[in-house]
């Protein structure tokens, strides 16, 4: 397993984490396969979305706030972040991606994200094979 950290910048963000994620695919050896990259966080997950239009990420981040407002009158959790935990479970903490030729294979505007949900925080990203060789 492969482990690298990410440091936000705002409450809510999408940072790109595509590089990092080759980076920690060659320090595996792995060639043709899989990983999961994996947050172990409650209130940051993990997204492949489109890379190329930054407007993708504020529209995912701006409908994620209106599904789930930063302050609803009902919430219990003392802390003032249930939106956060919210918005991880939705969007999931993991990723599964394949691997060929000793990088992720991701689509055209496919690239890797940490969405942050409760930040600015400096979070841990895990990439564990699954399969391969």
């Amino acid at each position: 397993m492969e482990r690298f950290e990410v440091r936000t910048r705002a409450r809510s963000e999408m940072v790109r984490i595509t590089e990092q994620v080759g980076v920690a695919v060659q320090a595996l050896g792995l060639t043709e396969g899989a990983v999961l990259v994996y947050s172990p966080h409650t209130t940051a997950g993990i997204v492949v979305q489109e890379g190329a239009d930054p407007d993708v990420a504020h529209d995912l981040l701006l409908r994620l706030a209106e599904l789930a407002p930063h302050a609803h009158p009902g919430d219990r959790h003392a802390e003032g972040n249930s939106d956060a935990h919210l918005k991880t479970a939705l969007v999931g903490n993991a990723q599964l991606v394949p691997v060929s030729g000793g990088r992720p294979l991701l689509g055209t505007w496919q690239q890797i994200f940490l969405a942050e949900f409760d930040g600015p925080r400096t979070r841990q990203v895990w990439v564990v094979p699954v399969a391969g060789r």
